[in-house]
This record gives C-alpha cells, sequence and structure tokens, in this order.
C-alpha cells in the first residue's frame, strides 16, 4: 500500500504528527493542521477539560484526526500511568505517547521513570510511544520492553535547535526494529528533512509550526520536507568526498594544444 507508517498495525500515509500547543489560537492551529497533512495529532490530557462541551479541542480534532494523547507535565511513572488511564478512559484509546520528565530546565526525560512507566502501561495493553533521549541503550530497552516505536528527541523541547546528535539518531535508527519518530527540537522545514535523510521513520512537530510568524504556511513547508527527506533517504546520497570528483567525463576533451 506505498510508503506508508506503520505502527501496530495501523497504517498512516503522513509520517508527519503535529502537536496543538502555543498556537496564536484555535482557528489557527486548525488552518495550520489541515496544511501539514498529518493524520496523528498529539493532545496533552493533563491540560484539556475532558468534560468540556460545544468546541472544545477534542470537538474540533476527534473524527478527522487520529487523536495521539500524551503524558506531557509528568514527571513521575505513577503521575505517568495514572494520566494515561485517563486518556484511555476519555478518549477511549489504549494508544499514549508516554512523557515522564526529569529536569523542568530542558525538560529531558526521566529514563528509570519512563522505563518503569512503559513496562507497566505496556503490561496493561497500551500501545506505547515514549518520548526519549537521544540514546541508543535507552531507545533499545524500551522496545525490549514491548514499545510499539520511539520518539528520541532532537534537541530540548522547543530550542528550535534541530537535530543536535545526527550519529546517535543514525544509530538508533539502524539498531531499531519498531518505528523511530524524532519529538522535539525541530525548528524548521529542513531540520525535518535532516531527520527524515537519517532515515527516521517520522517526526513529530508542535513549536516550530505554532511559534512560527506564519504558522500555516510552516506547516505546510514542513510537510513538503518531510516528503523531500523521506525520497532523499530512499535514493540514497552520494558519499562525501574530500576532493573534487568532476561530473562530466575527462575522456574525449577537445586538446587545444599549449599555444
Amino acid at each position: 500500500m506505498g510508503d506508508e507508517l506503520v505502527i501496530a498495525g495501523r497504517r498512516f500515509r503522513s509520517r508527519l504528527f503535529v502537536g496543538t500547543a502555543r498556537y496564536p489560537n484555535l482557528q489557527v492551529m486548525l488552518r495550520a493542521i489541515e496544511a501539514s497533512g498529518a493524520e496523528v495529532v498529539t493532545v496533552a490530557i493533563r491540560r484539556i477539560n475532558v468534560q468540556e462541551r460545544g468546541e472544545s479541542l477534542l470537538d474540533l480534532l476527534a473524527g478527522k484526526y487520529f487523536l495521539l494523547p500524551n503524558t506531557a507535565g509528568c514527571y513521575t511513572a505513577r503521575e505517568a500511568v495514572v494520566t494515561a488511564r485517563l486518556a484511555r478512559e476519555a478518549l477511549g484509546t489504549d494508544w499514549i505517547k508516554l512523557e515522564v520528565i526529569g529536569d523542568e530546565e530542558t525538560l529531558h526525560p526521566n529514563a528509570p521513570q519512563l522505563i518503569e512507566a512503559a513496562k507497566q502501561l505496556v503490561d496493561e495493553g497500551f500501545i506505547v510511544l515514549p518520548y526519549c533521549n537521544d540514546d541508543p541503550v535507552v531507545c533499545n530497552i524500551l522496545e525490549k520492553v514491548g514499545c510499539h516505536a520511539v520518539m528520541p528527541l532532537g534537541a530540548p523541547i522547543g530550542s528550535g535547535m534541530g537535530i543536535l546528535n545526527p550519529y546517535n539518531i543514525r544509530l538508533i535508527k539502524e539498531r531499531a526494529s519498531v518505528p523511530v519518530i524524532v519529538d522535539a527540537g525541530v525548528g524548521t522545514a529542513s531540520d525535518v528533512a535532516i531527520a527524515m535523510e537519517l532515515g527516521c521513520d517520522g517526526v513529530l512537530v508542535n513549536t516550530a509550526i505554532a511559534q512560527a510568524r506564519d504558522p500555516v504556511s510552516m506547516a505546510r513547508a514542513i510537510s513538503l520536507a518531510v516528503e523531500a527527506g523521506r525520497l532523499a533517504y530512499k535514493a540514497g546520497r552520494i558519499p562525501k568526498r574530500y576532493y573534487a570528483q568532476p561530473s562530466s567525463p575527462m575522456e574525449g576533451r577537445i586538446d587545444v594544444g599549449s599555444s
């Protein structure tokens, strides 16, 4: 069925996941998500009122997009597990983007607590997509405990610094047998293209779109970058060389002599 992203048996045409935070208003958010072509939209379950009726965030998105609740704002495994259970009850989904933060300044994950929460949620039948450090060892552990994808950071959340450690991201991808989705840190379309050229299966973007001067245009640009980066990865880049290599053959040149 073409070059689709498959997670836990579910197929997605788009490899771009988008978030719902920090937009100027709901109207801009909706237009940007539509422009992105994304099918998966993440929502922070601790920051929405699931009892709200009318034009709530969930009402605006449900039925049109695949909603992926996340445990943003959790700092312990216990908090994350309880939040995931609330998400399953409120949204009727076993999918969860697992976040367990370990540092308030960098928002880097707390790896031990993250692994503990992942184990428990997998045992409870959740489809777990953990936001984690760009650490091949941690990603391997998360895969072994049963996570259906790993989501290593490219840089700190909201920093816009891009892919700070492409070597680690490439290593994670080479060793993983589950999808690798870069989550956090990209700032613009070129960062997204780099992530995809490294072989990543997808990218999750929020701040780079929501805080752009024109979120709708940036969403479209990032959508195109996902496609371009994926095509470039599949096509295969030429090797890097220290010296020039002529693109035209040297044989058959016209000999004009020395005079």
